[in-house]
């Protein structure tokens, strides 16, 4: 522990001051954007979550359906509130970062992992987007420091708080399955705190983290472990092809370069390195607050980086993992690297800030913050046209959450033509009150080259309805009236079981 956290800002150095009005400039950016960014499907979607609260869901634990349940009681439910909540919990986030880097580092370091983590464009997405990542980040780092607090200090009440919180970070994301295996990991490397491991503390913690885990548990075991199965079955099973596939994993050294920024994520790469040669060959174990903030990063690092030779990593698994990194890294990187990071952040930042006031790059992808309202305007218009039909897409979890968010009338999902449609498949799984009416399908047209030709719909379609009409796209245009995505529309009548 250290003690010297009563400097006052005239005392910061002049690269401490710089780091500080960077930091400011960053937080700013993205108040900015929390407050005039369109909304992402993702927000919607588990906005949607939070409109049907539940023990669990079929593709992620409930912790992010809570967070927004709780935040838009207070906020309201306009996209702004959605973002400012995602703003709020991941500030909190990162005030627990300061709390357990202080724990390694003098306050100096301590403030300058804040500064260089938290201006990275991990943490900006986590600010603006909503995710499961919000809540796990936000509990995964206060259960670390209640761990750390545990074993330190072992008392019954500290080891069940700990357990009980890791156990919480699990219902936000099973990835929060790396902090059981990191204490266990911890505990074996460590001969001051091995003895834990059979006496009464980490059965308490074990204990604990299964209380805090059933809702999950019990929800998964009343619809046949649909959200473990589908978070892992296909997975693991695309691993044990063991086809090699080394461009994805050249892709997730890429991504993570770009989301930690380049200076930070070398600095991890190279410090890491180092320490696992050092284990490795050197069989030479490090101190034991070095070896606990490995425990909880090492592992997730190259768990996922293994796998990312088989599989495609999503640019979020490794998120947990760089909060203990970056409190390592702190101890050798360099003020001019620090000030350089933070330099890249500012421009990384600002460009962020020009394609989301200005949108100069057409996304092509429905994973866009541009358009959905007006999409929602247009599917309102052709509500009024045609007040018989119901409405429904097919492109995941996408269009559906939008429309639901924006409309008031339901719309259906994918499930409606016999597919799994996550969630939605779990809260309408009888459509039979659907049947014998007409319906109007909204398909996402993703590139602009096929505007021109002619749309032909799924054959999938006409398994489930008798007549199938193409008609007038939705197309959304630029202020300019450059057209950057359109949406078919499909007439279907007399809705019924696939024959």
């Amino acid at each position: 522990m250290h003690s010297d956290y009563t400097l006052s800002f005239r005392q910061y150095s002049t690269s401490q001051k710089f780091l500080f009005y960077g930091f400011a400039v960053v937080l700013i950016l993205r108040l900015v954007i929390v407050f005039t960014m369109g909304i992402m499907p993702q927000d919607a979607y588990y906005f949607y979550y939070s409109e049907h609260l539940s023990l669990s869901y079929f593709d992620h634990p409930p912790g992010v359906a809570v967070m927004l349940w709780l935040f838009t009681k207070v906020l309201g439910t306009e996209v702004w509130s959605l973002k400012l909540t995602d703003f709020i919990v991941t500030c909190g986030t990162l005030w627990l970062i300061i709390l357990l880097s202080r724990r390694f580092l003098s306050d100096v370091r301590s403030r300058n992992v804040v500064f260089v983590f938290g201006s990275t464009l991990i943490i900006t997405d986590l600010s603006i987007v909503t995710t499961p990542d919000i809540p796990l980040l936000l509990l995964w780092t206060l259960s670390l420091i209640l761990i750390h607090n545990a074993i330190r200090r072992p008392d019954l009440m500290t080891w069940l708080l700990a357990g009980l919180t890791a156990g919480l970070a699990f219902d936000s994301k099973y990835t929060a399955v790396f902090i059981p295996a990191g204490l266990i990991c911890y505990l074996l490397l460590s001969k001051q705190y091995r003895r834990y491991l059979i006496s009464w503390q980490f059965p308490v913690f074990l204990l604990s983290f299964s209380v805090a885990i059933l809702p999950v548990v019990i929800w998964n075991a009343e619809h046949e472990f649909a959200s473990f199965q589908f978070q892992s079955g296909d997975r693991v099973a695309s691993m044990l092809q063991f086809k090699l596939r080394p461009m994805y994993f050249i892709a997730v050294i890429g991504h993570q370069m770009v989301l930690l920024l380049p200076i930070l994520a070398i600095a991890i790469g190279v410090v890491y390195w180092k320490h696992l040669k050092k284990i490795t060959r050197r069989r030479i174990l490090p101190d034991d607050d070095t070896l606990f903030l490995l425990s909880f990063s090492l592992p997730i690092i190259l768990a996922f980086l293994g796998i990312s030779w088989l599989y495609w990593v999503k640019i979020n698994w490794m998120i947990p993992a760089y909060i203990t990194a970056s409190v390592l890294v702190m101890r050798y990187l360099r003020v001019r690297l620090i000030t350089w990071q933070m330099r890249i952040a500012i421009i990384a930042h600002i460009l962020l800030w020009i394609q989301i006031a200005f949108y100069p790059i057409n996304i092509q992808s429905d994973d866009t913050y541009w358009g959905w309202k007006k999409l929602a305007v247009e599917v309102g218009q052709l509500q009024k046209q045609y007040p018989e039909h119901f409405i429904f897409s097919r492109d995941g979890y996408k269009t559906t959450a939008i429309l639901n968010f924006y409309l008031d009338d339901k719309i259906y999902a994918a499930n409606v033509l016999g597919e799994h449609a996550l969630e939605y498949s779990i809260v309408d799984d009888d459509l039979s009150h659907l049947y014998g009416r007409a319906a109007l399908f909204i398909d996402s047209r993703r590139i602009p080259g096929e505007f021109d030709t002619d749309y032909v719909p799924p054959d999938l379609l006409s398994g489930y309805f008798d007549d199938i009409t193409v008609l007038s796209p939705i197309t959304l245009v630029d202020k300019h009236g450059k057209p950057l995505r359109q949406f078919a529309v499909v007439e279907c009548r007399n809705y019924r079981n696939k024959e």
